[in-house]
């Protein structure tokens, strides 16, 4: 295995912005990986956890299945329960976003289930909001217009429990 070359301390900053440049970029594997070396050397840096999980992501339309799950594992690290909440919702819309890209059969339900999710979340971020401070809102409407025009985002229809009889 490599040993991996830690960043400078004076290096964050210039490596933060560069993160979100690859971001930018549709470089979302690069990022992630900046946003780890940052990690490395200051563990708590809300712009680099932000980043980090924005940039796994941005990984959900490759199908990579992990992104998803590391994604909720960078939560835990977020200074307060609104970010943590307003993020959940984040992973949540972002793969209800990639699973219609997706069109798979049942893709409708899923997404429809997942947006459902993000827009539980937003609601509960919403009234622990910094002042000022509207992106749970503006994420909640999103999801509700994204609901309102697709028709075919349903919740999976509930089958009626038919015993079987030997």
């Amino acid at each position: 295995m490599f040993e991996l070359k830690p960043l400078s301390r004076d290096g964050i900053a210039g490596a933060l912005a560069r993160g979100e440049r690859y971001r930018l970029l549709n470089e979302p594997g690069a990022a992630e990986s900046i946003y780890l070396d940052v990690l490395q050397i200051d563990p708590d840096n809300e712009q680099a956890l932000v980043g980090l999980l924005l940039s796994l992501t941005d990984q959900f339309d490759h199908g990579l299945p992990e992104s998803v799950s590391r994604a909720r594992e960078v939560l835990p690290r977020l200074p307060d329960e609104y970010e943590r909440a307003y993020y959940a919702g984040i992973i949540c819309e972002r793969r209800a976003r990639a699973q219609l890209r997706q069109a798979r059969p049942g893709s409708g339900t899923v997404a429809y289930e997942s947006f459902r999710e993000a827009m539980s979340w937003y609601e509960k971020a919403e009234p622990i909001r910094p002042p000022g401070n509207d992106d749970a809102l503006l994420r909640w409407n999103a999801c509700a217009r994204q609901l309102m025009r697709h028709p075919h985002l349903q919740p999976a229809a509930e089958e009626p429990y038919v015993p079987h009889h030997d």
